[in-house]
């Protein structure tokens, strides 16, 4: 992976670069009427023209996994008494299996990224450099000061995240920062999706030194 820690809400990456991240609520913006669909355009332009930084947005789709609800329904049916109710617990959970197993149902999850670019450390682009590449070799990585990078990112990447949550507002959309809980849980269900289901990260500092993604493909 690219990323070198997570420390303090922010993404340290190996490059020497960070990154924060701001989860954004949605619009359903067919149910707008004209005049309000007219002014959400006017201000999210507003917003782009307002940018002096780059801001990466990504849109997340994910199917809904109900297993978590499904278990609840049974608790709840186990438990009641009237044969009605019951009865129609269980006629519910039944369609909402159902509902799920024959339709995909998605969720979307909006992200709004905010960079720090230190400078410090460029990619190789050296005749060399391209060469270990091609081959699978290793070339030299120079250690990243997470301390450093992440007490110069803070200083830059505070106003900005300040300034979009303020604009965001502005729109109706409500945004908030992942913390470092939320972060490794993101990377950890994007890395591993086939056990992100049955396995939950690791999530105290102490815990996830080694690392929660598994290389696809081993280097020779």
């Amino acid at each position: 992976m690219d990323i070198e820690d997570i420390k303090d809400d922010v993404v340290i990456l190996k490059d020497g670069g960070a990154s924060l991240v701001i989860q954004t609520t949605s619009v359903n913006f067919d149910l707008l009427s004209e005049r309000e669909q007219d002014a959400m355009i006017l201000a999210f332009g507003n917003l782009l023209n307002s940018l002096s930084f780059p801001v990466q947005v990504i849109i997340r789709s994910k199917r809904t996994d109900i297993s978590e609800y499904i278990k609840s329904l049974i608790e709840l049916e186990n438990k009641e008494q009237d044969s009605k109710l019951k009865h129609r617990i269980n006629a519910y959970r039944e369609f909402i299996t159902e509902l799920v197993t024959k339709n995909e149902v998605l969720t979307k999850n909006f992200y709004l990224v905010v960079t720090y670019n230190s400078g410090v450390i460029k990619p190789p682009t050296g005749p060399f450099d391209a060469f270990t590449r091609l081959f699978g070799m290793k070339s030299k990585r120079i250690p990243v000061d997470v301390t450093a990078v992440l007490k110069k990112a803070k200083v830059e990447l505070e106003p900005k995240k300040e300034f979009i949550i303020s604009e965001l507002n502005r729109i109706g959309i409500k945004g908030r920062v992942l913390r470092t809980k939320d972060l490794i849980e993101l990377f950890f269900d994007i890395y591993n999706k086939d056990i992100a289901k049955e396995q939950r990260p690791r999530l105290t500092k102490e815990e996830y030194t080694t690392p929660i993604v598994e290389p696809a493909i081993e280097n020779g």
